[in-house]
């Protein structure tokens, strides 16, 4: 079959990840109404095209934080990219050096951080932070981000406890016994584990906008604030010294019933007033989806599944 858009590579990777593992990344929380509006409301965004102008010369290079990327798409922070791919989010990484653009590796990647750098040195990478109850283990995963030469700290700020995705509990998700949160190996004693290899309510609920300040004690890096739907949230954003935005559901995966981040941007854009970057993520599915995030104010949009399944196209060639 040819592969000629996203939604053929969605489907290569449906017929050939295992059910489980196609099911946790396709996931969203609760009746997946938000997971499914991210797409759907690109398509009401309708365009008002301009004719007779001199496109002979193209240029989609731009500039995030400073660092110009070759195209206003990076990858988005997603977990267990060995649930698609053995090589998981060193592949990723390379992937990213080859198109000159950004990745922002996750605190849930199965490989490590020091593997990431490995697998693409020189490459452009942002590192996605959760702050975890153990406030040693955020610490020491922000310091080794910034002795690694990662360029820029993304907060977490939508995931104070998980969301209810229905289907990854009637599947009795876990992690593969052989496949380990790298970044956190040793981090956390005893022996109960929840699905995803850590202790159950090990993420930080008391996290607050004040934090922002604690992470600015430890590092140099600029902070970006991902999970922002609101102008009352991105004003605080700004207020506590963040230099970036990204405007974020989760891929709907935690609070069913939120806005699609689409339709939230606009709002966000107006009360920053470019006093910081706003990017964006979830639904991103064709150029014209980037081109109107980019219309609406937003620097670059980054993308979750599609990278997965990126991935996942590499296995179904292997089999």
């Amino acid at each position: 079959m040819a592969m000629v858009c996203l939604l053929d590579f969605e489907a290569y990777a449906e017929k050939y990840l295992p059910k489980i593992a196609w099911d946790f990344f396709a996931a969203g929380a609760d009746e997946c109404s938000t997971r499914d509006e991210n797409i759907l409301a690109y398509k009401r965004i309708r365009f008002r095209p301009r004719m007779l102008r001199d496109v002979s010369m193209l240029d989609t290079r731009t500039k995030i934080l400073g660092t110009e990327i070759s195209f206003p798409v990076g990858i988005a922070p997603t977990g267990f990219h060995q649930l698609a791919w053995p090589d998981g989010e060193k592949s990723t990484a390379r992937a990213a050096k080859a198109m000159g653009t950004c990745y922002i590796a996750s605190t849930y990647s199965t490989c490590s951080l020091e593997e990431i750098t490995a697998a693409a040195p020189g490459g452009f990478r942002w590192f996605q932070l959760y702050i975890h109850r153990n406030r040693a283990v955020s610490r020491q995963l922000v310091q080794q981000a910034e002795a690694l030469g990662f360029q820029g700290l993304v907060l977490t700020a939508d995931l104070p406890y998980t969301g209810k995705r229905r289907i990854d509990i009637r599947n009795g998700f876990q992690l593969p016994p052989h496949m380990k949160l790298k970044n956190l190996e040793g981090a956390f004693e005893g022996n109960d584990r929840s699905e995803y290899g850590l202790p159950p309510n090990s993420l930080d609920p008391s996290v607050t906008w004040d934090d922002i300040y604690w992470l600015r004690s430890l590092t140099h890096l600029p902070i970006v604030i991902k999970g922002i739907l609101t102008k009352e949230d991105a004003e605080l954003a700004v207020r506590h010294g963040v230099q970036g935005i990204i405007v974020s559901n989760h891929g709907g995966r935690q609070l069913d019933g939120a806005p699609a981040t689409i339709d939230a941007l606009v709002e966000v854009v107006e009360a920053v007033r470019g006093r910081v970057e706003v990017y964006l993520d979830g639904g991103i599915r064709k150029g014209s989806d980037v081109l109107k995030a980019l219309a609406l104010g937003a620097k670059c949009v980054f993308i979750g599944r599609p990278a997965l399944w990126g991935l996942a196209y590499k296995v179904s060639k292997e089999v």
